[in-house]
């Protein structure tokens, strides 16, 4: 395995800790984190890649991403509004250190950034909608 290679699967792993914990924390995003990590494991790990897809939770994600080539406007701006109102009740509601505040604006902000600007934006038939 290449240093690069190691790189790509750390960070993967990472970005799927991020997912996971975005299941079960309100604001945090889950379905770029997995989009990321399948990319960095599919770059770096056929094995860790296959196991990511072949997840009865994260799997149907990674494959509706790969069929639809990426995401509809539309769902784009759910996802981003989903994540935002769901940041807003935690910051605002549920979290009082100031320090986990950070971190929950920070991680939204990227949560943004991947959908917004790295996820490919498709065009979708009217009779798919």
């Amino acid at each position: 395995m290449t240093f690069f290679k190691g790189i790509l699967i750390v960070l993967g792993t990472i970005s799927l800790i991020l997912a996971v914990a975005g299941v079960f924390i309100p604001g945090l995003p889950t379905t770029p984190f997995v989009l990321l990590s399948a990319g960095l494991y599919i770059r770096s790990s056929e094995k860790l890649y296959n196991t990511l897809i072949s997840n009865r939770f994260f799997g149907s994600y990674i494959l509706k991403f790969q069929s639809d080539r990426g995401m509809t406007r539309r769902q784009k701006y759910f996802s981003i509004g989903t994540m935002w109102i769901m940041i807003t009740l935690s910051y605002v509601f549920f979290i009082s250190d100031l320090s986990v505040k950070i971190l929950v604006l920070v991680v939204g902000i990227i949560g943004t950034i991947v959908m917004g600007f790295i996820i490919p934006t498709v065009q979708k038939d009217k009779d798919d909608s």
